[in-house]
């Protein structure tokens, strides 16, 4: 497997999987019925941590839509290179500690996170114009 694809994947699994806390501390606050039941304006909070990691795992699908697309056209055109692969890993590392920090609470790591993040697509963008 190409290491970009690799990335990719494993970013993929992440995503995939922020929601599972959220829904333990729903179950955990509402109840197994209440978790799964139809969210209501007379239902319990959730813990604070739970919301900002929802909101974290919302941000990873937005940028997932971004992300994924352009490693599969690096791909697609055999644009392979210590850049490319470099940006997918960063990518990876970066929304795992954008996650934890968001879940934490931790606003200017958040931001940081996040522009690594950014940083890493734009790398993608650059290596499949061929600008680096």
């Amino acid at each position: 497997m190409p290491k970009e694809l690799f990335w990719l994947t494993l970013t993929a699994a992440l995503t995939a999987l922020l929601w599972v806390p959220y829904i333990l501390d729903r179950a955990a606050v509402r109840g197994l019925m209440g978790a799964m039941a139809n969210p209501g304006p007379a239902d319990k909070p959730q813990s604070i941590w739970a919301i900002r990691m929802m909101a974290a795992h919302e941000n990873a699908v937005e940028n997932l839509v971004v992300f994924a697309p352009l490693v599969l056209t690096a791909h697609a055109l055999g644009i392979t290179n210590g850049v490319t692969v470099g940006a997918c890993a960063f990518y990876f590392w970066a929304r795992l500690a954008h996650a934890l920090v968001y879940t934490l609470g931790i606003p200017g790591l958040r931001t940081l996170s996040f522009a690594v993040g950014w940083l890493a697509q734009a790398a993608l963008v650059l290596a499949i114009f061929k600008l680096v």
